[in-house]
């Protein structure tokens, strides 16, 4: 079967992954001349530096079409008139990448007219590398994943951080679920990919590289994923975040838009809400 070029971006996207790892370990051990974005943005290293600029000397004459958006590079107008676009986090979870811990990833993603096309999510202190193109399912290590079949919202387990927990996002009613966390949000999304999660949210506004790839590795593994809202992500937009993030095995996330909605059961306002329908 001929190679398709959504084939082509993943087989790229892929090698760039593999050589931004080799980067990323070279300089552990290394003074990373830590620095603190403005803003509250968090820190940026050596490394994070290194792997953008080798990212762009990888993937840039590779596709000369295709626009640049990345946490580390400078973003501006002339992305938005391109109809392919590479969407990538030189290094998702830096505060981990600096303390030493191994859950961080390099994400990348190509992006066209506003859906992702093809996607890598990879752990190079794992060895894991999580991969999907639209249509073609989501892998781990090429091996196939899917999300989840927990049908029940009690006791599941979700990946989300504690104040995502709190009351105020939750009309419905807290649910009762087990939570976890990994700092890197990408990793977060190719965990519930893979099963071994069966959710996570963020009610944050999301910045597109740290959620772009994980939302198709996320899609193709059988997940729906959307914003907080339960409206549908698109990318490449002109201030690059969304809404949050929710993503589970479709009935529980099902179950949990009825709860940030208030329209689960026997809740405060349900009934109201069924009169006024």
């Amino acid at each position: 079967m001929p190679e398709t070029e959504a084939d082509a971006d993943l087989r790229l996207l892929t090698d760039a992954a593999r050589r931004a790892g080799e980067i990323a370990t070279g300089f552990i051990g290394q003074d990373l001349d830590i620095r603190y974005k403005d803003d509250d943005a968090g820190p940026v290293t050596r490394a994070d530096l290194a792997v953008d600029t080798a990212l762009k000397e990888i993937l840039r004459p590779a596709r000369p079409d295709y626009g640049w958006l990345s946490e580390e590079t400078p973003d501006g107008d002339t992305r938005l008139g391109k109809q392919r676009v590479f969407i990538v986090d030189p290094i998702d979870g830096t505060r981990s990448y600096i303390e030493g811990s191994r859950a961080w990833a390099h994400v990348l993603a190509v992006v066209e007219d506003g859906i992702v096309q093809a996607a890598v999510v990879f752990l190079p202190m794992l060895d894991a590398l999580y991969s999907a193109r639209l249509g073609g399912g989501a892998r781990l290590n090429g091996d196939t994943i899917a999300v989840s079949p927990r049908g029940a919202l009690a006791d599941a387990e979700v990946l989300a951080t504690r104040p995502n927990l709190d009351p105020h996002h939750w009309p419905g009613g807290v649910p009762q679920v087990k939570r976890h966390h990994r700092p890197s949000l990408a990793y977060r999304q190719a965990l519930v990919a893979e099963g071994r999660y069966d959710a996570m949210f963020t009610f944050r506004p999301s910045w597109e590289w740290d959620i772009a790839a994980g939302a198709l590795i996320l899609s193709e593994a059988g997940a729906t994923v959307t914003d907080r809202r339960g409206l549908p992500l698109r990318f490449n937009g002109p201030h690059p975040q969304v809404d949050g993030l929710v993503a589970a095995n479709p009935g529980l996330h099902g179950a949990l838009m009825a709860r940030l909605s208030a329209s689960a059961p026997g809740t405060p306002g349900s009934a109201a809400k069924a009169r006024n329908r």
